[in-house]
């Protein structure tokens, strides 16, 4: 059985106090040994107050983001090496704003991948098509561009730490969630494409969250889709009485 997976992505979003408020908020109702892992991926000023904030708990820290190369001459980077220095267990890799906004290609998210993956810290590797593409049924197609690439040279033994999300980008901060129907589809093709291209084992084990406009109201249907196995969620991480009942949610699925 999948453990449920359900992080907050908080994006260029909240002061110091209002991160600090939330995360000790979400910290407070999730304990060490609950059914769900949880995660909060603040901005990257704030990643050490906050990691202080879920000290005890059984939330876990992530990155928005990070660069392949070691240390050095990357003016405004953030090296892998930083965020385990700060006690990061994930980082977001390939989120569709990396990919609009700032020219983050296939290739670049996949040395990224691998040089996260190779000093042991968990992926959260995003994935999804744009809405003319999907109007266009290319959404397969995408998807396998997506993973081919971005997975590109990453064996099987790196993928126990990899988790995929998909993420429709017509979907991201719109308010138009995807049907539990047309998840449930993605996250199927995206099992198989695993199965195709690794095995069984990594299929059946990976964890594949759904974003995009994840709300309370939304949240129990979309996560009892059978391939469903969390969330990457983005603004309804911003405040405690929004995000904690989708963990609530992701709690109550038994599959």
């Amino acid at each position: 059985m999948r453990r449920p997976f359900v992080a907050g992505n908080w994006k260029m979003n909240l002061t110091l106090s209002q991160g600090q408020a939330l995360a000790q908020a979400i910290a407070a109702e999730c304990r060490e040994g609950e059914s769900v892992d949880v995660a909060v991926c603040p901005a990257a000023p704030y990643l050490l107050p906050i990691r202080e904030a879920i000290a005890g708990s059984g939330v876990q820290l992530g990155a928005q983001n990070a660069y392949f190369a070691a240390p050095g001459a990357f003016t405004g980077e953030i090296a892998l090496d930083m965020l385990l220095d700060v006690g990061c267990q994930w980082v977001i890799l390939g989120h569709s704003e990396r990919r609009q906004y700032f020219g983050d290609t296939d290739a670049l998210i996949n040395k990224k991948l691998l040089a996260a993956r190779a000093k042991g810290l968990g992926v959260i590797f995003c994935v999804g098509e744009l809405l003319a593409e999907r109007q266009e049924n290319r959404t397969e197609a995408v998807l396998e561009t997506q993973m081919s690439g971005g997975l590109a040279n990453v064996d099987a033994g790196l993928m126990d730490g990899v988790v995929i999300a998909y993420e429709p980008v017509w979907a991201i901060g719109t308010g138009v969630t995807a049907s539990p129907d047309q998840a449930e589809a993605a996250h199927l093709y995206l099992r198989n494409w695993l199965r195709s291209q690794y095995n069984d084992t990594v299929a059946d084990n990976m964890r594949i969250q759904y974003g995009g406009s994840v709300k309370p109201d939304n949240a129990a249907e979309l996560l009892s889709q059978p391939n469903v196995d969390g969330a990457l969620v983005g603004g309804a991480s911003l405040k405690a009485d929004q995000f904690l009942p989708i963990i609530r949610a992701a709690r109550g699925i038994v599959k």
